[in-house]
């Protein structure tokens, strides 16, 4: 831009530099020296159990040489099929030490995306723990062929979980071993771990397949230090804490997302804070975490957010160990944020990025400049722009609405085993996100929806995003999804789910449009309105529009052709 700063620069704080030095390292070297920093101290909470640091180090190592003592030889893969346990990051910074590949699977994927996945990926090995069903799900796909070996977690050591089984591990077949005897395996083996290339593949992280099948986004250790990076300047760079600040972090995100990954996994661990590793979200628990564990960080996806929200008393409730919150994995509704605020007065910021972009991308000051609704400005080292729908290679104005596009050192390197749709979302060196929006003048960066999601209806162009927004203005809607359903006459027109909060009346679409009268256009209003119980939503808690219209979709053509 002749030399000029990006409009979002002139919006940093004093501190804050867009360019800045990324330290070209591996993950486990990153690793490695925060346990020489921080040894004794807890990295760790599971259930009441601590791990610290020093232990957090011993157990990754003894996992890396006992995978090498099993066969393993780098640049193979492993498939993670864990939740929030002990065991994820014993086997992600394990399985990264051994010169392996990390493939992400989701507890939550049915069955026949765990065989895609790993069919894909080409991992052989799966590790997983005996948690409720995981350990039945994992078997099956052994016994089947899907792949060669289990590597098991004991859950029960932590204790027992009302209503949850941890069934037993099979103690015969040599194809299942557990995480302490593979941990043995490797405390005796004589193996030395090999080199590391910053620059070789580190990660397969999936995408969700709303079109098509999951695509594996290919991150290598260089593209997820850069994401740590990223994060670590811009928050430190905004004085509200000193640098290296360590916080008391609830992950209740999944470590098998990207988001949770990143910034909790990878930074907060880089930063010697303390995880708080929860199986699942709960409202009650996250607020017993801050009021009696003390929390002092939580990022949490929308659909938490409006939970935390709706709480009744939740302006009399302690919450004054939090010194820091965010919202990520979906843009955030304008009302619950406001909300938020009023009953806390804490800003909850929000942010976009991407498993390609290893989360992170952009990000709302702690302070200074921040419009609701924005997903904030782009983080130091991101470069983000806006093209034309039909034109990827037309850089539009300032304040145009098109589709964003992206280039930064955090990006990743392509599809694995797919380059003609690799090539397909590469332009001149940036990235087409497949998000649609604009950046003001500002720098500020407004998400408009997701490209695929977008209605046209009647030659218009309609946004969800845009309608769910001014339907959670109604005071009796809890949560709301809209989505494009068939319409002989207009091509599509715009549907709303609808959960309502407690003793709270439905209404008709009749007077839903009336409430909407003055908030949007003639061609966005909803032409109908269905109240359920809850909504869909994915594997990481985000709200799932294609079963909605997978369902719109089948009840049109079953009144169509009957």
């Amino acid at each position: 831009m002749s030399g000029r700063p990006f409009p979002w620069e002139r919006n940093y704080p004093a501190g804050l530099s867009w360019d800045i030095e990324i330290p070209h390292e591996t993950i486990p070297a990153m690793l490695a020296n925060t346990i020489a920093r921080f040894g004794t101290e807890p990295a760790l909470e599971y259930r009441g159990h601590e791990i610290s640091f020093a232990e957090l180090g011993v157990a990754v190592d003894e996992v890396a040489k006992g995978l090498v003592a099993l066969g393993l030889r780098p640049g193979e893969r492993v498939a993670l099929y864990l939740p929030n346990s002990p065991g994820h990051p014993f086997s992600f910074f394990g399985t990264l030490a051994a010169g392996l590949v990390v493939a992400h699977l989701s507890p939550l994927d049915a069955e026949r995306e765990l065989i895609h996945k790993l069919h894909d990926s080409g991992a052989r090995v799966l590790v997983c723990t005996n948690l409720g069903t995981m350990l039945a799900t994992a078997v099956r796909l052994l016994e089947a062929g899907h792949v060669d070996r289990l590597i098991v977690g004991d859950d029960a050591q932590f204790g027992a979980i009302p209503g949850m089984a941890h069934p037993p591990i099979p103690q015969d077949d040599p194809r299942i071993i557990t995480i302490p005897a593979l941990r043995a395996l490797g405390r005796g083996a004589d193996v030395v771990l090999p080199a590391i290339d910053p620059d070789g593949l580190a990660l397969l992280q999936y995408t969700g397949g709303t079109t098509g099948l999951p695509k594996g986004a290919m991150h290598t250790h260089a593209t997820l230090r850069a994401s740590v990076a990223i994060y670590a300047a811009f928050f430190d760079g905004q004085g509200r804490f000193p640098p290296g600040t360590r916080f008391r972090a609830i992950c209740v995100l999944p470590l098998f997302h990207i988001y949770a990954l990143v910034v909790l996994l990878l930074l907060q661990l880089s930063r010697g804070s303390l995880l708080m590793l929860r199986l699942k979200f709960d409202a009650a628990t996250v607020l017993h975490d801050i009021e009696v564990n003390k929390a002092s960080y939580f990022p949490g996806v929308p659909t938490m957010w409006i939970a935390l929200a709706n709480i009744p008393d939740l302006d009399r409730r302690d919450l004054s160990s939090l010194r820091l919150v965010g919202s990520g994995g979906a843009p955030l509704p304008i009302e619950i944020g406001q909300r938020f605020e009023r009953l806390t007065g804490m800003r909850l910021g929000g942010g976009w990025g991407m498993s390609e972009t290893a989360s992170a991308g952009t990000g709302n000051l702690l302070d200074g400049m921040f419009k609701h609704g924005s997903a904030g400005m782009p983080l130091p080292g991101v470069k983000l722009d806006v093209v034309a729908l039909d034109d990827p290679a037309r850089v539009l104005p300032y304040g145009e609405t098109g589709e964003i596009r992206i280039r930064s050192p955090n990006l990743f390197k392509g599809y694995w085993n797919a380059p003609d749709e690799t090539a397909r979302v590469f332009v001149d060196g940036h990235f087409l996100t497949g998000d649609v929006g604009y950046i003001d003048q500002d720098g500020m960066v407004f998400l408009v929806d997701r490209k695929k999601d977008m209605i046209i209806s009647g030659g218009f162009n309609v946004y969800p995003t845009q309608i769910e927004q001014a339907i959670y203005e109604h005071p009796d809607v809890a949560e709301v999804i809209v989505v494009g359903v068939p319409d002989d006459y207009r091509g599509q027109s715009a549907k709303a789910f609808v959960t309502l909060k407690a003793h709270a009346a439905s209404f008709t679409i009749e007077e839903l449009r009336a409430f909407l009268a003055d908030k949007l256009g003639r061609h966005e209003m909803p032409v109908a309105v269905e109240f359920r119980d809850s909504l869909p939503r994915t594997s990481v808690g985000k709200f799932s529009r294609k079963e909605l219209a997978a369902e719109a979709a089948a009840d049109h053509r079953k009144q169509t052709f009957g």
